[in-house]
């Protein structure tokens, strides 16, 4: 009588624990990440497993999506909310991170915005960027808003990866684009929470990938800290030590890119240096 007794309390307690563990794993808080190529991780041989929103979510037990894509523009980000599998991560979020704004500068004549820069040190067309950024990024909001009322969107800024002649080009594009950033969370309070990597990542060596555009595995632990520690900081996470589950594996042989911008920063310097001297300005 009393094995049969136990024999019914374990089968309870059993079919108690199958109905409490699905209930508590679907009340996590779903975390959905938007955006380019940082956000994607493009800077690692392992994004799935190390890129910053990974550890963010690993650390703080959020259930994770990311639907970020490489190369995109805030254009592009919103033609990808657009899209019924993203649509449907948006309704059901409860965290919201956003990276965009770099390629809007990146991949919009690039060459040209440098010779403005360093041969006319002309920054209107960049100053142009930043004004569609700062209006994308309402429509962006307001579009989310839509979908979900009450999700908390946190927006990072901009980095500057360049050094020499080229790094005063993206420097002025990252501090205009960051501006906007800012100026929109000033114009509407409380829409959007920025998260500012743009202060942690710097242009030291280990905290790009060797393309020197991409965080390095080093360089998405900081972005999650700085993730995680804004998430603190507004009641959304709670902790701010990032928890590495899986270590990132940089990427090797992608510096093309910066081989190729750096020769062209080094001719408009060179050419604003002759410019210069028959302009009569040196």
């Amino acid at each position: 009588m009393k094995k049969r007794v136990l024999t019914v309390i374990l089968c309870a307690a059993l079919l108690l624990g199958a109905v409490i563990v699905p209930a508590y794993a679907a009340d996590r808080p779903v975390y959905v990440v938007l955006g380019d190529s940082i956000a994607f991780g493009s800077g690692l041989l392992n994004p799935r497993e190390a890129v910053y929103g990974r550890i963010v979510a690993d650390t703080d037990g959020y259930e994770y999506y990311n639907y970020a894509v490489p190369g995109h523009t805030t254009g592009n980000l919103l033609r990808r909310m657009g899209e019924k599998t993203v649509r449907e991560a948006i309704v059901k979020a409860d965290i919201i991170n956003i990276s965009i704004g770099g390629n809007n500068f990146l991949l919009d004549n690039l060459n040209g915005l440098m010779y403005d820069g360093i041969v006319k040190k002309d920054y209107s067309r960049i100053d142009a960027i930043a004004e569609g950024v700062y209006e994308d990024i309402g429509t962006v909001v307001d579009t989310i808003r839509e979908l979900n009322p009450d999700a908390a969107i946190i927006l990072q800024t901009l980095y500057n990866p360049q050094t020499g002649y080229v790094g005063e080009v993206y420097l002025q594009g990252r501090d205009r684009i960051n501006a906007a950033i800012r100026a929109f969370d000033e114009a509407r309070p409380g829409e959007i929470i920025v998260a500012d990597v743009g202060s942690v990542l710097t242009d030291s060596g280990s905290d790009f990938a060797e393309d020197r555009i991409h965080p390095s595995a080093s360089g998405n632990e900081k972005i999650a800290r700085v993730i995680l520690e804004t998430l603190y900081e507004n009641g959304l996470g709670t902790e701010t030590e990032p928890v590495i589950a899986v270590k990132g594996i940089d990427a090797h042989g992608a510096g093309v890119f910066t081989v190729f911008v750096n020769f062209y920063g080094l001719i408009f310097h060179i050419f604003s240096i002759v410019r210069d001297l028959f302009s009569g300005n040196r």
